[in-house]
């Protein structure tokens, strides 16, 4: 007797919806454990879900067992597929709801890492702000590279996203928000963290391991670290950080990040006068998107802030 496939599924309906929802937050957590405490139910209760799902599209989504969780390649095809499906259910609820001018909704926001030293805190206020008006506002932050917090927005599952400004992509619109400064440090245990300021030549410090970032940064601030002796990289600050910390490497950070080890004389500024960098952050939203009164909302408080 032969096994017949499922039929392709005619129709989408809310139990369709609700499993995908909880299909995007295993994807998400990496597993069905750790989707436990996001999702308040039990792992038996999630791996029946996902059945369900399975059965429902005739896919397997993903292998779970002794070896991990891992998505299938149609699992991941189906993840990229609800993500614009949930994304588009949630602007149609987002412009329903703007009739009423009340604000409902969700608002998703990509940062990159680190931001939160900030001085100014244009984000923090903007956001409290967005709360105030509307407290039924779900608020989403996801911490993700540059690079992703873009295609993101390019693709709408995020509204919004602040990233460094380098090569602005056509699609997207930048506004700056903040100018950050990042100098060059050492940390205790370092051989020149107690040298005096003569003995910081810039031949000597180009002989030092020395830190790259993996992340794109406008050409300009890459002469500066290709003047280095990079032995090392990291895919965002806090990785930096971390090397910085053993003692022996330097590299650039953001002052206003820095400045917690600094005060513990833990870190050290070299040559602060010349070695340094200034880089724009801005908010980045997609071209001609549909009416979002939320995320307009948001950009509203996020221009009045200073």
């Amino acid at each position: 007797m032969s096994s017949r496939r499922p039929e392709p599924l005619a129709q989408v309906s809310d139990f369709d919806i609700r499993l995908l929802r909880i299909f995007r937050s295993v994807v998400e957590c990496g597993g069905f454990s750790a989707a436990e405490s996001v999702l308040g139910i039990g792992r038996s209760a999630i791996s029946q879900q996902m059945s369900d799902l399975e059965q429902r599209l005739g896919l397997r989504l993903c292998q779970r067992g002794r070896a991990g969780f891992a998505l299938t390649e149609e699992g991941r095809e189906v993840y990229q597929s609800s993500m614009q499906l949930l994304a588009a259910l949630e602007t149609f609820r987002t412009e329903v709801n703007g009739l009423h001018q009340h604000l409902r909704g969700e608002l998703n926001i990509g940062l990159t890492d680190n931001m939160v030293t900030l001085p100014h805190m244009r984000i923090t206020h903007a956001l409290s702000r967005l709360k105030e008006r509307g407290p039924d506002v779900q608020i989403n932050i996801r911490m993700t590279p540059p690079s992703e917090v873009e295609q993101g927005v390019l693709d709408g599952h995020l509204h919004v996203g602040v990233v460094p400004q380098t090569v602005a992509l056509s699609g997207l619109e930048y506004r700056p928000l903040y100018s950050e400064r990042s100098l060059l440090y050492c940390a205790v245990g370092h051989p020149l963290f107690y040298a005096d300021d003569g003995q910081l030549s810039d031949e000597r410090l180009n002989q030092q391991d020395a830190i790259a970032p993996t992340f794109r940064l406008p050409a300009e601030i890459q002469s500066q670290y290709q003047a280095l002796n990079c032995t090392a990289s990291a895919s965002d600050r806090e990785g930096m950080a971390f090397l910085i910390l053993t003692g022996r490497y330097i590299g650039y950070l953001p002052d206003h990040y820095a400045t917690f080890w600094v005060q513990q004389g833990r870190l050290r500024a070299l040559k602060p006068a010349s070695r340094f960098y200034d880089l724009s952050l801005s908010s980045v939203t997609r071209k001609g998107r549909r009416p979002h009164l939320v995320l307009e909302s948001f950009l509203e408080a996020l221009a009045d802030t200073t």
